[in-house]
């Protein structure tokens, strides 16, 4: 017999975590279940260690940058207070504090994978609860494998791996030129790993804009990087101390593969043909309160509108309006902000040029090189970048922009705000920019617009 609460929650990544507590809080009997850590990808293998990572790796480009600038430096790089600083803000990948802060809001965690088995009904192992006010789905997404032959018998990474390392590897293959495995093979390139990069697309980042491409690739082929597009690998094997990756025509050794190849979810082993849902979906296709079936929501990853954290959070609040009965607003789209950790930063809101385009929207472009701005030329060495702004010309707003260059997520907020809030770009015209900053670029960026 099931037991009945108010809510249960299945999956405790960031969004879960906030949906969950927030019940829990607002007097709700909440059963939430998680069969990893609590908290999810994002604070033990994503957002948090990544970027500790990538800002040790960008302190020894900086400092490789002093001469020329502010006299001589001496690079010395070492991984091992690296990983330290990583098993310290993971607490080791334990998630002790996370449950305590979770059963400290009035909730229970309950380990185990969940599986849906009746309407808003679960079982996680031996036990059967039923929600009556609400199902909450956050399954998340998992690591993607692709079908390269001899792959699944080797000792690849996937970005979980790559975070618990206690060294930076001599040499590095990383499968996919995608967000994680650029930042990450860059990073790794900074403390001396040989790094060779495989996108099977004919650029690197090929959801955003072409000259973001062209851009990022030229600045990691000459920080030494091997980067490959149009690229296919067709075998992989592992002789026990390294791979050997067959690219095309030609083998590439080293000593660990990463493969970063996109994310999955898992919606086929949630069971939600039991609630009259596609199993075989590639995600869930919530309504603007993210309802998905009577009783039943779902955040996060899964719903494909961004593997984002700051989707996922935005969505959690929405949800728990709805299930308290709060008035709100519904989700929106159109202005998902988005960044690449690279050096240079590649930030980006809203569509492309392309995919506006594809809209059938009749866009004028405004774009200005950053290295040219006088916040550029001061900065000197690392300032590559550029502003691209995408607007709608019958409506004059923008649709799109994107940010790239040394503080680029930064940058982005400003073009966020615009997007979102739909602002007249002859309204932004007219702002005053501070000067010599890098955003005071988006200005000139609209005296572009053409």
């Amino acid at each position: 017999m099931a037991e009945r609460v108010d809510v249960v929650v299945v999956g405790m990544g960031p969004g879960g975590e906030a949906v969950a507590g927030q019940l829990a809080e607002a007097g709700l009997s909440v059963v939430a279940a998680e069969s990893g850590l609590v908290g999810g990808e994002c604070p033990y293998y994503g957002c948090i260690p990544s970027k500790m990572m990538i800002r040790a790796a960008d302190l020894l480009a900086e400092a490789r940058r002093v001469p020329g600038m502010a006299g001589s430096a001496e690079v010395r790089p070492a991984f091992a207070p690296v990983a330290e600083r990583l098993r310290e803000a993971t607490d080791d990948w334990n998630d002790e504090v996370a449950v305590r802060r979770f059963e400290g809001q009035g909730g229970r965690l309950v380990r185990g994978r969940a599986r849906i088995v009746g309407e808003r009904t679960v079982r996680v192992g031996d036990q059967e609860f039923t929600a009556e006010r609400a199902l909450v789905l956050n399954p998340g997404t998992e690591p993607a494998l692709p079908s390269i032959p001899g792959l699944a018998d080797t000792p690849y990474w996937t970005n979980r791996e790559a975070l618990r390392t206690t060294e930076a590897p001599a040499s590095l293959c990383v499968v996919g030129g995608g967000t994680v495995g650029l930042e990450l093979g860059q990073a790794f390139a900074r403390f001396g790993t040989q790094v060779t990069v495989v996108e099977a697309a004919d650029r690197l980042l090929p959801a955003e804009e072409p000259r973001a491409s062209e851009l990022i690739a030229e600045v990691l082929r000459g920080e030494g990087i091997d980067v490959r597009t149009g690229a296919k690998v067709t075998e992989v094997s592992h002789d026990g101390s390294g791979f050997a990756v067959r690219v095309d025509d030609e083998t590439v050794t080293a000593q660990r593969l990463l493969i970063s190849v996109g994310r999955k979810a898992p919606l086929h082993e949630l069971g939600v043909d039991a609630i009259g849902l596609d199993p075989d979906a590639r995600f869930f296709d919530p309504d603007d309160h993210l309802r998905v079936a009577p009783g039943v929501w779902a955040i996060g990853d899964a719903t494909g509108k961004g593997a984002f954290t700051h989707v996922s959070m935005y969505q959690a609040g929405i949800v728990v309006r709805d299930v308290l009965g709060r008035p709100g607003p519904g989700a929106e789209y159109h202005a998902v902000p988005r960044v690449t950790f690279t050096d240079p930063e590649i930030g980006a809101v809203g569509r492309t040029e392309a995919q506006a385009r594809e809209r059938g929207i009749r866009v004028r472009i405004g774009y200005t090189n950053l290295a040219s701005s006088a916040r550029g030329w001061i900065h000197g060495p690392g300032n590559a970048g550029f502003v691209k702004l995408v607007e709608d010309a019958d409506t004059g707003v923008l649709v799109g922009a994107t940010s790239v260059g040394p503080w680029g997520g930064e940058v982005l907020s400003a073009l966020a705000v615009a997007v979102h809030a739909r602002v007249p770009t002859e309204r932004l015209r007219h702002m005053i920019y501070a000067y010599p900053t890098f955003h005071r670029a988006i200005e000139d960026a609209l005296s572009k617009l053409a």
